[in-house]
């Protein structure tokens, strides 16, 4: 996950990752020794325990078992909770590709971005990525944060010591700034944070999108949510660093992550889909430049 990550550019989630998920198993903050298990199942849904393993590990799991509802079904919505940080939420859209299915995922994270019109962060930066197969043309996949940008581009940001574009992020006073070691603080302090997608003018559509991923991810599978969510990273961190958060909304334990997996087998709704893709992005590829 983590290669595919760097090799789609995605650098905020690639190797730059990898000693954090290092750490998580030497500390005990995942289940080295656990897997994840479909808790319970219905027709074309199930909901999968995670049991504090890897996200990755969770992830792929849990998506391998949508897959295997939408062959049988044509459709395969499968939750999971107890999960961890996955990583590139379109790993596992794309997964669905291999069978010429449209893949979908989303999950919630630590709270890191401050909703609209608030001064503390409450959600996290709740990716949601589709994968949809074509004929010809490469696929179509789209992997984005419901954030203004992830929080891993703010650290990258942070390690070139410079500014922040403005509308990225908050200040501990709720306006905007370009400090992005303060963004990046605010994931322990519980003050300031990155924006909602959108930034100041509409960054309420990110908001939005953000309780979207929250209802059909962690309050849908009960998981944890907004800010039962613990703070990023906390485990791994001096547990004085946490002293500003909120500890009756935290939840205590693992992290809890809720996620979704969904695949489609477009062929149920008839025949031509990827075709009719290949000409759609055709038409989105050909036109005049601005």
């Amino acid at each position: 996950v983590l290669v595919e990550a760097d090799l789609r550019a995605v650098y905020s989630h690639g190797i730059n990752r990898l000693k954090m998920y290092v750490d998580e198993c030497k500390t005990g903050t995942v289940a080295v020794d656990a897997e994840p298990a479909v808790e319970r199942e219905r027709g074309a849904t199930a909901v999968v325990d995670g049991n504090n393993c890897l996200g990755a590990v969770v992830g792929e799991f849990a998506m391998r078992v949508a897959i295997a509802k939408a062959k049988e079904n044509g459709i395969g919505w499968v939750l999971a909770k107890n999960s961890n940080h996955y990583g590139i939420a379109g790993h596992y859209a794309m997964m669905a590709l291999q069978e010429k299915f449209i893949g979908m995922s989303w999950t919630n994270t630590s709270p890191i971005v401050v909703p609209t019109r608030a001064k503390n962060p409450a959600l996290g930066t709740n990716p949601i990525a589709l994968a949809a197969p074509t004929a010809q043309a490469a696929p179509f996949v789209l992997d984005m944060a419901t954030s203004a940008v992830a929080l891993g581009k703010v650290e990258v940001v942070n390690r070139r010591g410079e500014d922040l574009p403005l509308g990225w992020a908050v200040g501990r006073d709720g306006h905007p700034t370009t400090d992005a070691a303060a963004a990046i603080q605010s994931s322990t302090t519980g003050e300031g944070g990155l924006s909602p997608l959108g930034g100041m003018d509409s960054g309420y559509k990110g908001y939005g999108l953000a309780m979207l991923v929250e209802v059909l991810g962690g309050v849908l599978g009960d998981a944890n949510y907004g800010r039962k969510i613990r703070t990023w990273q906390s485990p791994l961190k001096d547990a004085k660093a946490n002293s500003k958060k909120n500890d009756a909304e935290e939840d205590a334990g693992g992290a809890n992550l809720g996620q979704a997996f969904i695949v489609v087998d477009p062929a149920v709704f008839g025949p031509g889909f990827p075709t009719r893709m290949d000409d759609f992005i055709e038409q989105m590829h050909t036109l005049p430049s601005g």
